[in-house]
């Protein structure tokens, strides 16, 4: 057996829910031989990097947001950019990447270098001192929403006023794996949430949140247990 702990990378850009329901299920049942190698935000505030700061033992953290690296960068691009981020997270040799509130679309100069579609550039440290090909690290991304409905930002808000117009009953949320088209990767797992008549944005918003803290750990495991399997019965907790 490989003792050799799960990596995670975990990106976020806002206050870490999501992130906390990881850190907590972390070397635990829920995420047996797991830990969480980095936090990396795109928002200097995120409270997110607090949590990461707090838990025991701390996670190390790293922030680079888009607006300051164009401005510092001159001439390089949003692609760059990504690509950027895409070194940082290489640099953890991570069996998985989560993206868990990360408000930035990803285009071709992170995903292609995660799924290795093209080699880290040369120079780059996460570059490897062998010639054999780098295998693809798979990257999921949680959605307040159901496959194929709500796409991209504000999609709570959306659901709830949809519903209000009758046009739906419920909504719901999934975590996916990520593709270039935004959220439209193949769905890892998926939950229902119906919207309850007379119920406030904001109290199916809480229920809806309170799913996601869920699912987000029980797809992360689902993922690793394809890409890294572990004996449970010889993990201690």
């Amino acid at each position: 057996m490989n003792s050799d702990p799960r990596r995670i990378v975990v990106l976020i850009s806002g206050s870490g829910t999501n992130l906390q329901a990881l850190i907590d299920a972390q070397n635990t049942p829920r995420l047996p031989q797991t830990r969480i190698t980095l936090v990396l935000s795109n928002r200097k505030a995120a409270y997110g990097i607090t949590r990461a700061q707090a838990a025991n033992p701390t996670i190390p953290t790293a922030y680079l947001a888009l607006q300051p690296y164009l401005k510092t960068n001159p001439g390089k691009s949003r692609d760059d950019y990504d690509a950027q981020v895409a070194n940082i997270v290489l640099k953890e040799n991570p069996d998985l990447v989560v993206l868990a509130g990360w408000m930035h679309v990803f285009g071709d100069g992170f995903l292609d270098l995660l799924y290795a579609v093209k080699p880290v550039e040369e120079g780059s440290s996460t570059q490897s001192s062998e010639s054999e090909p780098r295998k693809p690290i798979p990257v999921i991304n949680l959605h307040p929403a159901l496959p194929g409905a709500f796409d991209g930002t504000n999609a709570i808000e959306r659901a709830y006023e949809a519903f209000q117009k009758g046009e739906i009953k419920h909504s719901g949320v999934m975590v996916h794996r990520v593709v270039k088209a935004v959220d439209r990767g193949e769905p890892v797992i998926v939950k229902e949430l119906p919207i309850q008549e007379g119920e406030s944005l904001e109290s199916f918003a809480e229920r809806l949140h309170k799913t996601e803290h869920e699912i987000i750990v029980d797809a992360t495991k689902m993922v690793l247990e394809q890409v890294k399997p572990v004996e449970l019965e010889n993990t201690v907790y």
